[in-house]
């Protein structure tokens, strides 16, 4: 973001799910697979960002901080191949024994793009009503041409979205519920933003929101989509980032848009819970690795 599923396939619940030391050893690979793929998106992003200066990449045209994640997700690939291909299924295409098509997942792929839109309008709505000037940037106006701008941003878009919602959440998913999931990639997305956390109170409350009730929204319209994840998490994102560029002003530090932002953000999660909901079944509410797409009446822990 820019600031200043279904189960994981081949990964078998059924044998997480031991207790005592057996137990533990059994629940261990997954958290050391987190562990990792944190530590080095954290620590790739700051590092990536002390060099982007000597680069010359301006950062209105992409931030290198936004390749951490990329970096998590090669970090895991290099220590543990052998799990890295499952945890990545659907990022890019249906895994080949995958007998899946449905109108209902390509439904919700589109429905996600267009919530961006949507949370964009609210936020800029609001905040013009409230200021009583709306902040538009032309795209002309910007100091770099807008194709490229777009480019750089959906593949900067996809550099952190491989990390956040095609590895992590799958990996999170085999442990919560499909709404308890995304609220934990988000609460850790937002926690990557750390140079928000130098802003005011208000402004970086505004932000943690705003990442939460994204992530709900990106983990509840992907859940159970196994195909081209990357490319609608990338999308979603790219059009958010693009949004706010032309629109907000938030850039600076003022704590009003941002706060506004995140509420339009969780106004946009709330018919997506409703949705998984509507569609939840009575036996889901006992497998935290149920069908995708379907919501608990009960919330999961970690098992």
């Amino acid at each position: 973001m820019r600031t200043g599923q279904d189960r994981v396939t081949g990964t078998s619940t059924g044998t997480d799910t031991g207790t005592g030391t057996a137990g533990q050893d059994r629940r261990a690979p997954w958290k050391a697979e987190a562990g990792v793929f944190l530590a080095v998106a954290f620590l790739g992003a700051g590092a990536l960002g002390a060099v982007q200066p000597a680069t010359g990449v301006p950062t209105e045209v992409v931030q290198l901080t936004q390749f951490g994640p990329a970096a998590g997700v090669l970090a895991v690939a290099l220590l543990r191949p052998e799990r890295i291909r499952a945890r990545l299924a659907g990022t890019v295409r249906a895994p080949r024994d995958t007998a899946w098509a449905g109108p209902g997942r390509n439904r919700a792929g589109l429905l996600l793009l267009l919530t961006a839109p949507l949370v964009i309008a609210l936020a800029a709505g609001a905040y013009a009503l409230l200021d009583g000037d709306a902040r538009l940037t032309g795209p002309r106006s910007l100091a770099h041409p807008f194709a490229l701008i777009v480019l750089a941003q959906l593949i900067g878009a996809c550099g952190e979205e491989i990390g956040w919602r095609c590895y992590l959440q799958p990996l999170l998913r085999t442990r919560f519920g499909p709404l308890a999931a995304p609220v934990a990639v988000g609460l850790l997305w937002g926690a990557w933003h750390v140079q928000v956390f130098a802003q005011r109170p208000g402004y970086a409350a505004g932000f943690l929101l705003a990442t939460v009730a994204m992530s709900v929204v990106l983990g509840l319209g992907l859940e159970g989509v196994r195909a081209h994840r990357l490319l609608l998490a990338g999308g979603f994102h790219t059009l958010v980032n693009l949004g706010m560029l032309l629109t907000m002003d938030e850039e600076d530090g003022t704590v009003l848009p941002m706060v506004l932002f995140g509420g339009a953000c969780l106004l946009a999660a709330v018919p997506w819970v409703l949705r998984a909901r509507h569609n939840a079944r009575p036996e889901d509410a006992r497998d935290p690795s149920a069908a995708p797409g379907r919501i608990p009446a009960a919330p999961h822990g970690a098992r």
